[in-house]
């Protein structure tokens, strides 16, 4: 009998790894959706260890609404050169124009309804009929409810009362002409996971996630980046803070929290010590219904 054990990150890489393989072997044209974030960067670090020294199975694609922060698109750009693989960037901005779609309005008007629009025309544009994000289940109770196979029919909608079961790590991947699936081999992981992983691979990140100096605005208890993209008005408290992020989306709608963090291990302190959830604590777009991450699944939204 071999003593041979896996420590608990090592289990989670392992069955991370073979979900990228049966992506691999299942489907004919998946995609890794990647946006700079620390989920995305470690969903590239485990497809290294998956597929290297060969070239990825699958480009990496990125939905671009125009609101990000500079510094993850730095960051993605130049992993992307690095690692000499391929990088398909949509923009939301050039959907907006052809399809004539109307912006939100408002002191945070967001593009995140819009991005659906643009993340299925780029399935349909490349023919992806798998596409594999770095959504948890930890994050938010609508992602919690995803198989880590998650089939999306015709139109990109999901139905989360038509799901397949999983048993024994055994995963589906039939699906008709036209449907294609989102694919999660990071569900089963934790934000503490994560920055555990980070630390034990020492898998570089942007700037945003360490504490740095920032002008921002603090509405209703939320730090939110001066940008561009938001309405300052006469009333609006803005303060230089110094604060780091728990999740990269948006500038418009990802909040930072004031943090002294300036290293993982603590990052990995502050994260061990607070009871607010990554999504709870940073996403103003969660708020707007309890249903609101659910809704925009329901549309195609990743």
């Amino acid at each position: 009998m071999s003593n041979y054990q896996l420590d608990y990150l090592d289990q989670l890489e392992s069955e991370s790894i073979h979900i990228f393989r049966e992506v691999a072997g299942q489907f004919e044209k998946p995609a890794l959706l990647f946006s700079g974030g620390k989920d995305s960067i470690t969903l590239v670090h485990l497809a290294l260890k998956a597929f290297r020294p060969g070239k990825f199975p699958f480009p990496l694609v990125h939905i671009d609404t125009g609101h990000n922060f500079p510094e993850a698109l730095a960051f993605r750009d130049q992993l992307a050169e690095e690692l000499g693989e391929q990088l398909i960037v949509r923009k939301v901005e050039d959907t907006i124009k052809a399809k004539h779609l109307t912006e939100q309005k408002g002191k945070f008007a967001s593009r995140n309804q819009l991005q659906t629009f643009t993340l299925l025309d780029t399935i349909e544009e490349f023919g992806f009929d798998a596409c594999i994000g770095g959504a948890r289940r930890d994050e938010e109770k609508a992602r919690a409810k995803e198989r880590i196979f998650s089939v999306r029919d015709d139109f990109g909608q999901w139905n989360p009362k038509l799901q397949r079961p999983e048993l024994w790590h055994t995963y589906n991947g039939k699906i008709h002409k036209g449907e294609n699936v989102r694919v999660f081999p990071i569900s089963n992981w934790t934000e503490l996971d994560i920055w555990n992983y980070i630390k034990r691979e020492n898998i570089a990140l942007p700037s945003v996630y360490f504490s740095h100096e920032r002008e921002v605005l603090e509405y209703q208890n939320a730090l939110i980046a001066v940008s561009p993209y938001i309405q300052i008005e006469e009333n609006d408290k803005i303060s230089t803070r110094r604060v780091r992020y728990r999740t990269v989306g948006d500038m418009t709608c990802t909040a930072a929290v004031a943090s002294e963090a300036y290293s993982v291990d603590d990052i990995i302190s502050e994260i061990t010590a607070t009871r607010t959830s990554e999504r709870g604590e940073t996403r103003i777009d969660d708020r707007f219904s309890e249903a609101a991450m659910e809704d925009r699944k329901k549309n195609g939204y990743f």
